[in-house]
């Protein structure tokens, strides 16, 4: 297999974690970081190599990267992936993808009008158990699908951190944190005909907390809820007629899950997974590239866009609304 060469666009905390992960992987390198300053792409390059830059036109400029990782805060996304893309380089953009579904879609015509590889940093859409996931759904042992739960809360509201709690860099649970169970739900049962949200505001104006119902055409709901406020138990359920599926904490994360049935028959599938879980979108997406296809079966520009366009319902009946959008 012949090296993949990756740029990093934005050295933060989780393209730090992007690059150790890519350490398991065989086939991939850091070959450059782009940073608004030269010092920041040094103290990077100073543990996971590569070449310094110290702009996000230099690095995308380098005619010796595959593909570019943008990993900048939410409202930088849209600009960073579009200066990639006109670049012609490949672009894996972290989640939330955009901060609006306007963005997401001027984004996706970037990549249409150059012709070049795209696709949304979900992670947990291409890890292991969640491929299991995919797979004991549509075995249909669990029956006709009618409910997904699914929550995500971390203690982050009292913790200081700028891109949580600051409208002007998309703060809030849902973009955050919210996006994995609202993606998890859309993995499952698709697109939702109605949404139903309620929210919790900070003094800031961008949500503490966030309850959501999705209603679908066939009858089945999810339920899901998002907060920056407490820690929650993180897990994810799949329920079906005749039968369900408990994802353990973190379900977004490598862990593990059962499936237990109507007549009461378990069936566990334990976790020994090693690592943080950033890789395998890494590999899907050198496969991507290599292939010469620009979306992802897993998670292709529509999934993206939809997914936006929900998180953008979502907002609207919270009252969450960013400065920066018209």
């Amino acid at each position: 297999m012949s090296n993949f060469n990756w740029g990093i666009l934005g050295p933060g905390g989780i393209a730090k974690a992007f690059a150790t992960d890519l350490k398991l992987l065989d086939g991939h390198s850091v070959a450059a970081v782009g940073s608004r300053t030269l010092k920041n792409a040094q103290d990077f390059v100073n543990t996971f190599g590569g070449t310094a830059y110290g702009s996000y036109e230099a690095l995308v400029a380098d005619p010796s990267i595959d593909a570019i990782y943008v990993a900048t805060p939410h409202p930088a996304h849209k600009d960073n992936v579009v200066l990639a893309l006109n670049a012609g380089k490949p672009v894996l953009c972290e989640k939330p993808f955009a901060v609006n579904a306007k963005g997401a879609q001027e984004m996706v015509a970037a990549a249409q009008k150059n012709n070049v590889a795209m696709m949304e940093a979900m992670w947990s859409r291409f890890l292991p158990h969640y491929a299991q996931v995919r797979e004991i759904v549509a075995s249909g042992v669990l029956g006709k699908i009618l409910t997904v739960h699914a929550d995500h809360g971390q203690r982050l509201a009292d913790q200081d951190i700028a891109r949580l709690v600051e409208p002007a860099l998309a703060g809030g649970a849902l973009l955050d944190l919210g996006i994995y169970p609202v993606s998890f739900a859309h993995m499952v049962l698709g697109n939702p005909t109605k949404i139903t949200a309620s929210g919790v505001l900070t003094d800031k104006g961008v949500d503490a907390q966030t309850s959501m119902i999705f209603d679908y055409a066939d009858g089945a709901q999810a339920v899901l809820n998002t907060t920056m406020i407490e820690q929650t138990p993180c897990r994810a359920v799949v329920a079906g007629v005749d039968g369900w599926l408990e994802i353990d904490r973190v379900f977004y994360t490598p862990t593990s899950m059962r499936v237990t049935l109507f007549d009461g028959s378990v069936t566990e599938y334990p976790t020994n997974y090693t690592g943080h879980g950033l890789r395998e979108q890494a590999e899907a997406f050198k496969k991507l590239v290599q292939s010469g296809h620009t979306q992802s079966a897993i998670l292709n520009w529509k999934d993206t866009v939809d997914i936006m366009q929900t998180l953008d319902s979502v907002r609207s009946q919270i009252g969450l609304r960013y400065p920066f959008e018209n």
